[in-house]
């Protein structure tokens, strides 16, 4: 079963356990008050808007990335900026959606 996103294409469960399995970063790309709203334990907010300006830190962690914001729309999109510089990320939709993986 996969998960629709705004490009057209599906992130698979599957796809999400194995990034997670293979230590991979959640980032919430939704805005702090809606992440204090409720988010994925231990993952990082760091909202849609200013995600360009924070392309260094995400790729000094040098692990896979696996974004997620209310719908999976936002989430697809800041998935696709960091695939533009190099990070290995997919979009996970909604962040309910990560959590049914973990």
């Amino acid at each position: 079963m996969g998960l629709f996103n705004l490009f057209g294409s599906s992130t698979s469960v599957a796809s999400i356990e194995q990034y997670l399995k293979n230590g991979a970063v959640v980032i919430d790309v939704r805005t702090p008050e809606e992440f204090q709203e409720g988010h994925v334990q231990g993952s990082k907010n760091i909202p849609l808007q200013v995600i360009s300006g924070h392309i260094d830190e995400i790729i000094k962690l040098g692990k896979p990335v696996i974004t997620c914001c209310r719908s999976g729309a936002r989430s697809g999109s800041a998935a696709t900026i960091l695939k533009q510089h190099g990070v290995d990320a997919i979009n996970g939709g909604p962040w309910g959606s990560v959590v049914n993986c973990m």
